[in-house]
């Protein structure tokens, strides 16, 4: 009989309107599609209290750079409010 240990660290998730208002050490970013909106973007990177506590992960669509994201605006939206 074999046995084999995997090294597992207790983690916590929260969505980035939940982490509004906190400061924390660590945050990773899992950005599986393009980004939403300018405020929750700036949200989640403004939680981390310094850039080495900051990972993000984004999956993008192919021939897409890997460290760029798609700010998405909804102009129906961005033209009521002007």
């Amino acid at each position: 009989m074999k046995r084999r240990q995997f090294p597992i660290k207790l983690a916590f998730s929260m969505t980035i309107n939940k982490s509004q208002g906190q400061t924390l050490k660590n945050v990773g970013l899992y950005l599986p599609n393009s980004c939403f909106s300018h405020d929750q973007l700036y949200v989640a990177l403004s939680r981390v209290t310094s850039p080495r506590g900051l990972k993000i992960l984004i999956v993008n669509k192919p021939g897409m750079p890997d460290d760029v994201t798609q700010n998405i605006v909804y102009n129906e939206i961005y033209n009521r409010i002007l």
